[in-house]
């Protein structure tokens, strides 16, 4: 597969079964839709800031890499087209959000959904193309190699009250309850994570993956699929959003172990 050019997203075709999608990374927002932000919703506040520079190796690795263009707050690339809860009983961010994390209009106080045909517009014109990508990918992955990776890889704020009580680990692994991977996969993850004590972590907690490591995560179809979300403070300076070198070296050097222990991984044969 040759690397692919888009508008909606950037694709590294890798020669190896992993792929690493970094669905909330994207920055851009369409002029007609920047019209009608607030000044929160300009700020991008709920970007996975960096992300892409925390993984820059994977590439070099020979994982393919698929990241997002356009920003979260046009459409969240993480979420189910129909827009059905993740996490019934929490609070929910939608399909195309109109606040932010912390519960702050994105559009002013007024507007709580979006029209349907708004939303309907962004998922064929950002969501769609990405997610034909991904699964284009894939199915590229299985065709070589007889099985895909998928890393789905995210960061957040350590601290979201509206979303989940107290401080957030700074490494939360998602597989929805074992459902999205075979356990062998974790088994290396874990053995890496136990033998060091500078990064706390937890394996399906808050975070147990979103929509793209519940629908593409199949392991019985030959598709193994996690999420990684990072707690920001690991790497950056989460007040203003700036890239700490010091600070992400040791979680990039924890990182490229990860990663480098899911490209071992093999699948066992069907019984």
């Amino acid at each position: 597969m040759e690397q692919a050019e888009s508008s909606v997203y950037q694709l590294a075709p890798g020669r190896t079964a992993l792929i690493v999608s970094m669905p909330h990374v994207g920055t851009l927002v369409p002029q007609d839709i920047e019209h009608g932000f607030t000044p929160v919703a300009r700020a991008l506040t709920d970007t996975d800031w960096h992300v892409e520079r925390l993984y820059d190796f994977a590439p070099e690795l020979g994982a393919s890499v698929i990241a997002a263009r356009y920003s979260r707050y046009v459409i969240d690339l993480n979420r189910p087209p129909d827009d059905a809860a993740l996490y019934p009983g929490m609070a929910k961010t939608g399909l195309c959000p109109t606040h932010s994390f912390a519960g702050e209009p994105l559009y002013g106080s007024s507007v709580e959904t979006l029209p349907a045909g708004e939303i309907e517009r962004r998922r064929r014109h950002y969501w769609q193309p990405y997610h034909d990508a991904l699964a284009g990918v894939i199915a590229d992955a299985r065709g070589r190699r007889g099985f895909a990776l998928l890393l789905d890889a995210h960061s957040i704020r350590s601290f979201v009250p509206r979303l989940f009580t107290g401080r957030l680990p700074d490494i939360n692994i998602g597989t929805d309850d074992g459902r999205s991977c075979s356990p062998e996969l974790i088994v290396p993850l874990l053995e890496i994570l136990g033998a060091q004590s500078r990064f706390t972590y937890v394996i399906n907690g808050r975070f147990k993956g979103g929509h793209i490591t519940r629908h593409y995560g199949s392991p019985a179809h030959g598709v193994h699929a996690l999420q990684i979300e990072l707690a920001q403070v690991a790497y950056m300076d989460e007040e203003r959003a700036v890239y700490d070198e010091a600070r992400a070296a040791p979680l990039r050097e924890l990182l490229q172990r990860l990663v480098a222990a899911l490209l071992q991984f093999s699948p066992s044969p069907p019984r």
